[in-house]
């Protein structure tokens, strides 16, 4: 089960370019450009990354991601005051959480992310907003982050060899990770993406995961479905709803 972060599981205004005008400053000794041309929305930082050094006129940009992604790893956490005073989760998410993690009789349900942003600030994100106190369902270990890919649906099978790798059933003596004969290797529609862009809906589908559209970002039930959603929810707050659209 891999939830988006940014307008599925919470919202936060005015914190988007903060990460960026921190890294590009430190790196580049100047004041990050306007970068509003550049399109986020359900894209990974990998490849916002690489159009806002291209707008800033960074010689040779794909060579300097790497190093720019760290600092802004190394950057997160000084947003945390930030998140928790423009951010906030959304209607029916702890509660959603809590029953998609009760799950089906006798069926474990691994829970974690499959988002655009970098893991440090999707830590950050749901940290600060307390989506990951004790007793959280959300194991991010067995997720997959922006830094991973340009494309999102690279990061689906990143997810499922991490989520793999820690809840398969493993012969004695295997090295940790490695497919073992009936383990759980998370294939097909026993991953299941929920998210609020078409990005989210391309990346289940092109990986034969289950999409769940969620309709709390920019984008309309009626776009989610037209991208081939599986299930299209107006937002989390139905529990109820929530639940019969992931687990089916």
């Amino acid at each position: 089960m891999l939830w988006d972060v940014d307008h599925t599981l919470v919202s936060i205004s005015r914190v988007g370019n903060d990460i960026y005008d921190l890294a590009f400053t430190e790196m580049f000794g100047r004041p990050m450009p306007d970068i509003s041309a550049v399109s986020m929305a359900g894209r990974t930082e990998r490849a916002i990354a690489l159009d806002v050094l291209t707008v800033a006129g960074v010689p040779d940009p794909g060579a300097q991601i790497d190093a720019f992604q760290q600092i802004q790893e190394v950057r997160a956490a000084s947003l945390a005051g930030r998140v928790r005073e423009f951010g906030r989760v959304l209607p029916g998410v702890p509660e959603a959480l809590a029953a998609v993690a009760a799950g089906l009789t006798g069926v474990r349900v691994v829970q974690s992310l499959l988002t655009g942003n970098l893991r440090a600030m999707a830590e950050v994100k749901l940290g600060a907003l307390g989506l990951l106190d004790d007793g959280s369902p959300l194991d991010l270990d067995a997720g997959a982050y922006g830094a991973e890919s340009e494309i999102r649906a690279d990061l689906v099978p990143v997810a499922r060899r991490n989520a793999a790798a820690r809840y398969g059933t493993r012969s004695r003596g295997a090295r940790p990770g490695a497919a073992q004969p009936g383990g759980t290797d998370f294939g097909g529609t026993s991953t299941v993406l929920v998210g609020d862009t078409p990005l989210d809906i391309e990346a289940a589908l092109n990986t034969g995961a289950r999409a769940v559209g969620v309709a709390t970002g920019r984008y309309s039930a009626a776009e989610l479905a037209a991208a081939g959603a599986h299930a299209v929810l107006p937002d989390l707050a139905d529990t109820a709803q929530v639940t019969a659209a992931i687990l089916g």
